[in-house]
């Protein structure tokens, strides 16, 4: 694969300093935080988030590719040129779980040559290519099994939704390798949509969003601004009724009502979510402040009333969508891993808008929890829905809720996902802007930035989440502000430069901001105390009335039966309401250095009870040690019950 310098697009380097850009590129100047270049920031491998990284790079994305050529993925391409013979296999949509493995190994490519890799883009590049028809058309689906059909099933045909990460998967690789190749592809496909549905074409939308974020990426890209104009068109379609009569109805598409309407998260998770992802993107680059505001009053209603403690989404098995104000049953939790990516996404977006650290904040809380619990620690297993509640007895025998993680799935949407995350994790954690640098996620690593008035380097150092401290040198010699973002469940976070005390505290904002003249080597010395802490929900959730939560900084806690006392059954352990467990150090549990213990009782029922007039009799075996381990962990051993929400007393 020929390698060139890659420039960011636009003036996307006016304050982050020139190259390879990550996977948002602001081209106009909505936002008030500019993403830095993909190059300019990596991650510590010793770190949490350097090691997922490193997770990825060797089991995650070997696995992904590996299970497309097997499961026919690739043969579905292939058929259509006509070098395979097999029957098209998976689902209508299976085009998508390739490009999202081109995009995770795109990203993956960022640190340097991997010809496993350049082989894999290269190859799947050309079978693309091969496949793709004169006038751009491309979904191995229709053009295998229904070419009558091509753009005549908007609900549940998935064209665009699989267009869409096609796009995204094209723009990855030409920012890291410089290799145009499979963009053309991309372009072909999507000048076809521009010119089938863009201004004076047919009104239509993909029943599954997703094509309306990577439009603009494309956009940015290309600086082609009819990819942006085809956004904002198919961001005004939606919510119309043009995909007409189903069984899930309208909210199941978010198309029930128009954007600016729309202040309440309904249906699908995953598409609500890419969506608002798609609404804040075309915001961002056509300064609609209508936009904004919509998409601010939608994320009041889904982090105020429809978010799991874990942030995750979806509470119905049904249609994977979002369920009533607090319909958040943790042991029928759907919470599917690819509406938390999707979170991780908008509120990624969100924060580029506004700059305000409530955003930062539900990254963190998704990505350390929701999105994280969706792999084994050895990458290579993987949730599809990431319950919060596992009962003793439980049938776990099909995909929609297992008792542990599987191989791979029928609907294999999430592992391609995780990996093209997190293979570009290091591009969300700090941000610039004209005043100077602001840190958002608190991960060990490099940053890098050129600032109005000189270059920035900042080099942190941190066992967050495990621990609360974090260091940073800077090695600068002009005046600029940092900004270090305070995690909301942080109370007394407190800061030294070069081993002094500073009287400060974060801003409404969040964020704790230090203007000075620096000299290079200054250390600057973050804590963010993170003392054990008893969650309650809202008295709303009912189904978890009478329950509590443990977590210690970003981190949400479970008990899996696995460490309590032999011989107790969870589901008869309770804990006393007000008092808060003890950090311990862990030993023998598979990258978890901190766990979490609590005094708490025994309290059985006799057996087939299940109504009595009055109270039902219980007894009880005295106190016991209840111990907690990080929820991202669970399900990496046994198959055995766990729970979040603790009952309570």
């Amino acid at each position: 694969m020929e390698q060139r310098d890659v420039a960011v697009v636009g003036d996307a380097g006016a304050t982050a300093g020139a190259g390879r850009a990550g996977p948002v590129a602001l081209r106009a100047s909505r936002a008030k935080l500019r993403p830095l270049p993909l190059d300019a920031v990596s991650l510590d491998g010793g770190s949490l988030l350097g090691a997922w990284q490193e997770v990825n790079r060797d089991a995650t994305l070997p696995t992904c590719m590996a299970h497309v050529e097997e499961r026919g993925n690739l043969d579905n391409l292939r058929r259509v040129v006509g070098a395979a013979q097999a029957e098209f296999r998976g689902l209508p949509f299976a085009d998508s779980d390739v490009y999202k493995t081109l995009e995770a190994a795109g990203w993956e490519l960022q640190h340097g040559s991997r010809p496993e890799l350049e082989e894999f883009i290269d190859a799947a590049t050309r079978l693309l290519a091969a496949a793709q028809e004169d006038d751009g058309y491309l979904n191995s689906w229709f053009q295998g099994v229904h070419p009558d059909q091509k753009f005549a099933q908007f609900h549940w045909g998935h064209e665009m939704y699989c267009a869409g990460h096609l796009l995204q998967a094209a723009v990855a690789v030409s920012r890291t390798t410089g290799s145009d190749d499979l963009l053309g592809v991309a372009t072909r496909l999507a000048d076809l949509l521009v010119r089938r549905f863009g201004e004076g074409g047919q009104d239509a939308i993909d029943g599954h969003p997703e094509i309306e974020t990577a439009l603009v990426e494309l956009y940015r890209q290309t600086d082609d601004d009819s990819y942006l104009r085809l956004a904002e068109r198919f961001v005004e379609l939606r919510g119309r009724g043009l995909l007409g009569d189903d069984r899930f109805g309208a909210n199941y598409f978010q198309d029930h009502a128009p954007v600016r309407e729309a202040t309440e998260a309904t249906g699908h998770a995953v598409r609500q979510l890419y969506f608002a992802a798609g609404v804040t993107d075309v915001y961002l680059e056509g300064g609609d402040p209508t936009l904004l505001t919509a998409m601010e009053a939608l994320w009041e209603n889904m982090f105020s009333q429809k978010t799991y403690v874990t942030g995750s989404h979806g509470s119905r098995h049904r249609d994977e969508a979002f369920g009533d104000p607090y319909e958040l049953p943790p042991d029928r939790a759907y919470a599917e891993t690819c509406a938390a990516i999707a979170s991780f996404h908008w509120n990624w977006r969100m924060l580029l808008a506004t700059g305000n650290g409530r955003y930062a904040d539900e990254m963190e809380r998704v990505l350390y929890n929701a999105v994280a619990s969706g792999t084994s620690v050895e990458g290579d297993r993987f949730f599809y829905s990431n319950p919060l509640q596992l009962r003793d007895g439980h049938a776990g025998d099909d995909e929609d809720m297992p008792s542990g993680r599987l191989e791979w799935y029928r609907c294999p949407c999430c592992p391609p996902n995780l990996s093209r995350l997190v293979a570009s994790l290091n591009a969300y954690m700090a941000t610039s802007d004209e005043d100077g640098v602001q840190l958002h996620l608190l991960s060990a690593g490099e940053v890098a930035a050129d600032l109005p008035g000189g270059r920035a380097a900042l080099r942190v150092s941190s066992d967050y989440p495990w621990e609360e401290t974090v260091s940073i040198v800077v090695d600068s010699d002009h005046e600029w502000t940092l900004a270090l973002r305070v995690p909301a469940w942080c109370d007394g976070a407190s800061l030294t430069i070069a081993g002094d005390t500073v009287d400060t505290s974060p801003g409404a904002d969040g964020y704790i901001r230090v203007r000075r003249a620096w000299r290079p080597g200054t250390e600057v010395g973050l804590t963010v105390p993170m003392p054990p802490r008893v969650l309650v929900a809202h008295p709303r959730v009912d189904a978890v009335r009478g329950c509590v939560a443990w977590a210690r900084g970003p981190l949400v806690y479970c008990l899996e039966e696995h460490d309590q006392s032999p011989g107790v059954a969870l589901e008869d352990i309770r804990v006393a309401a007000g008092a808060a467990p003890r950090a311990v150090a862990a030993s023998g549990l598979p990258g978890v250095p901190v766990v979490l213990v609590g005094e708490g009782s025994v309290q059985r029922v006799a057996d087939g009870v299940l109504y009595a007039n009055g109270a039902i009799a219980t007894e009880g075996d005295g106190s016991v040690d209840v111990t907690a381990i990080p929820y991202f962990r669970w399900a990496n051993r046994d198959p055995a019950p766990m729970r979040v929400w603790i009952p309570a007393s």
